[in-house]
């Protein structure tokens, strides 16, 4: 296994870190749960194959990913790893408690419910979850880093950092604004100039700040490409799976301390293990050749997006708080990739923050300031119809 430096905190990780957000499940008609025992499995194989790093948070599996993982790493492989999960401002602000001292009493309530399902009395690196746009003068308001920073002193957490869905200018106004232990983005060679980009992976390096990466392989979509996608991968006189050629896209960095892999079987937590325990997945593993294959590679993925949206946001704000550009870039990544499937996980998280296409009420508001003349009500129908449906 391939390990790096955490930013500045003094340790080493596994450059392969295991996420536990796709964990397997059970399915029961409209319900899901984990499959416990093969989770415990995977989890402990990690564990014990040079994975020292497990991503989790509050949410996911239903608020019972956290207590999996727990359970897993109890009897002696907990003290060996480094564990990170996330609260999202929108937890600490649930409840219906206005604002203020009691999102701060949510907070460490939050907390404490995660250390005990953790079965820890310590995290190693705890995120402010999802900090956008949307909410980031709203988590400074609130003081939610100071009260981080309680839980430090406290001996509670111990790293204080972020994860991060949005553009570059955001991103770099949250990263500079604190000194943080680590920061958690979206990357992967589609998103390269999407999401932080590459230049937000280049500043989270001058800064000294540790980087990890999430959606590596975009919700698995970028593990079984199409047609035209294989044969650009074929062609080349190294023959690598899809996988590996977007782990190599982002272990080329020598800013990224961890890259996350969410893994739902034993046959993927292997392959993941075997693809970073080569001498070459380092910094610098990309030739310019390779580079100029996957451009290619990125090139045919966008051709194949169906609604013509830029994601330039002019569409917003929409009065009822449908993120459209979101919405479109789920379905499009849907008709890109030839399943819906993750986008339908992604888009029952939308759902919960109100900013499906549910919310729509066809005023066209959007469809005035849409410099690319999208029919914009029309569409968010056809994505509604494709997105609805994920059962978690």
């Amino acid at each position: 296994m391939q390990y790096r430096s955490y930013g500045s905190l003094g340790y080493e990780v596994s450059l392969f870190g295991m996420g536990c957000m796709r964990l397997p499940r059970i399915v029961r008609g409209d319900h899901a749960e984990v499959d416990r025992e093969k989770a415990y499995e995977m989890i402990r194989y990690a564990a014990d194959h040079g994975v020292n790093y497990f991503d989790t948070a509050y949410g996911y599996h239903n608020l019972t990913s956290e207590e999996v993982l727990g359970e897993a790493l109890e009897g002696g492989r907990r003290e060996k790893v480094k564990i990170a999960t996330k609260q999202p401002f929108g937890t600490m602000a649930d409840l219906k408690t206005g604002g203020g001292k009691n999102i701060l009493d949510n907070a460490r309530r939050n907390l404490e419910a995660t250390l005990k399902k953790l079965r820890t009395s310590y995290i190693d690196v705890y995120l402010i979850h999802n900090i956008g746009a949307y909410c980031w003068e709203d988590v400074k308001k609130n003081k939610i880093i100071e009260e981080y920073e309680k839980f430090r002193s406290e001996g509670l957490i111990r790293a204080i950092a972020f994860s991060y869905h949005g553009g570059y200018d955001c991103f770099k106004e949250v990263l500079d604004f604190y000194d943080w232990g680590m920061c958690q983005i979206q990357q992967n060679f589609v998103d390269v100039e999407r999401e932080a980009t590459e230049e937000g992976i280049r500043h989270a390096g001058r800064k000294g700040c540790a980087l990890v990466i999430m959606e590596p392989i975009r919700g698995g979509n970028l593990a079984f490409p199409p047609p035209q996608v294989k044969a650009i991968y074929d062609g080349y006189r190294v023959k690598r799976s899809a996988v590996e050629w977007a782990f190599r896209h982002l272990a080329n960095y020598g800013e990224v301390s961890t890259i996350l892999s969410g893994v739902s079987t034993m046959e993927q937590l292997k392959e993941d293990i075997e693809i970073f325990s080569k001498p070459d997945m380092a910094a610098g593993c990309l030739s310019e050749e390779e580079k100029a294959i996957l451009a290619k590679v990125r090139t045919q993925y966008e051709s194949l997006r169906s609604i013509p949206c830029t994601g330039c946001e002019y569409c917003l704000p929409c009065p009822q708080g449908v993120n459209i550009p979101q919405v479109f870039g789920k379905y499009n990544d849907g008709v890109m990739f030839g399943t819906f499937e993750p986008a339908r996980r992604s888009y029952m998280f939308q759902t919960r923050g109100r900013q499906d296409a549910s919310r729509c009420v066809e005023c066209k508001a959007c469809e005035k300031k849409c410099p690319q003349h999208i029919g914009i009500v029309k569409e968010l129908k056809v994505a509604h119809e494709k997105l609805q449906g994920w059962i978690e």
